[in-house]
């Protein structure tokens, strides 16, 4: 199979997360390592989220780092999703992106959130006042510029015109009706935490394509073959709910974790629930606290070599036009 465009229907995608008990120079090496080897074992492209201050498992400069991963991948794409939107002026967000894609053409995509976490804002001397119109003005702005409808007072810039031939996908994280009928409306895709029921997935989906969304809806799920490591995941579950609204949080179930010991029982699990929720891409995440370097490896071959094959030519079915 072929390339794929970032964030394209029937692809899956791996979520990067640095090893935090890591000095900075070794977590730059393993992310890029681990890039590498998620585009040798068959995945799609890449993520890389944002939180600050050292906040465990994320990163501060998600944009950089999907730049170093595409400088060591020998194929595939690379994404900062989500990127948190309101702690960055919008236009200069979209001449950066704009840039990265200048540098590595059709390989390089955007996903885009709110934040959550007040600490965020506090480092960066912001606040959280009027974040959900900050956000979506935000929002407004990087899907214009970047899907070439309007560089506004960008125009003249080269990599911002370049998007009017070749745009750049975005995707925005969605929780609510609101948020999916403000990305069909802008031409973004969704995206959604990885705790969400797929009851609650499915309803935002289906209002995304009634509102006349037709970008890619990805879910994004924890996976795990072999004997899952089942106190980790709890511990990780409970960093989100540290900081998680509340009207996320109404929607999770379980920990909506696929670990199991035979690689069929995994692509049944994610074949399963990608049907039920209606999604047509998906990205997989193995990093857990305590998960190695050596362990998170062993996950990404294994995965993409006995796992992402049977959900990929279940996608392929799906989606096929």
């Amino acid at each position: 199979m072929g390339p794929t465009a970032p964030f394209a229907p029937g692809s899956v995608s791996l979520r990067l997360y640095p090893h935090n008990d890591h000095t900075a120079p070794e977590i730059v090496a393993e992310l890029r390592g681990q890039a590498a080897l998620g585009a040798a074992s068959g995945f799609d492209g890449v993520m890389t989220a944002e939180h600050h201050g050292g906040f465990a498992g994320y990163l501060p400069n998600p944009l950089q780092v999907a730049g170093w991963c595409l400088e060591a991948m020998g194929s595939g794409w690379a994404a900062p999703c989500p990127l948190l939107l309101p702690l960055r002026p919008p236009a200069m967000v979209a001449e950066e992106i704009a840039w990265l894609a200048a540098r590595f053409p059709g390989r390089v995509g955007l996903g885009v959130a709110a934040g959550a976490l007040p600490a965020d804002f506090e480092i960066m001397g912001l606040t959280m006042d009027d974040l959900a119109t900050r956000f979506a003005a935000g929002l407004e702005t990087v899907t214009a510029m970047l899907g070439g409808r309007d560089g506004g007072a960008l125009s003249g810039d080269p990599a911002i015109a370049a998007c009017v031939a070749e745009p750049v996908p975005v995707m925005s994280a969605a929780m609510g009706f609101t948020a999916v009928k403000r990305a069909a409306r802008l031409g973004a895709g969704i995206l959604f935490d990885s705790l969400s029921a797929p009851e609650r997935c499915k309803e935002l989906i289906d209002a995304y394509r009634e509102a006349g969304g037709d970008r890619p809806a990805i879910l994004i799920r924890r996976a795990w073959l072999g004997e899952p490591p089942r106190e980790r995941v709890d511990a990780q579950v409970d960093v989100y709910r540290s900081y998680a609204a509340n009207a996320a949080m109404q929607h999770w179930k379980g920990d909506q974790y696929v670990g199991e010991t035979e690689a069929q029982a995994v692509v049944d699990t994610l074949t399963d629930v990608l049907a039920r929720t209606g999604a047509d891409a998906l990205n997989l995440r193995v990093h857990v606290p305590g998960v190695s370097p050596a362990e998170a490896r062993e996950q990404i071959a294994r995965l993409g070599t006995e796992v992402l094959p049977g959900v990929r030519a279940a996608l392929a079915a799906r989606v096929a036009p």
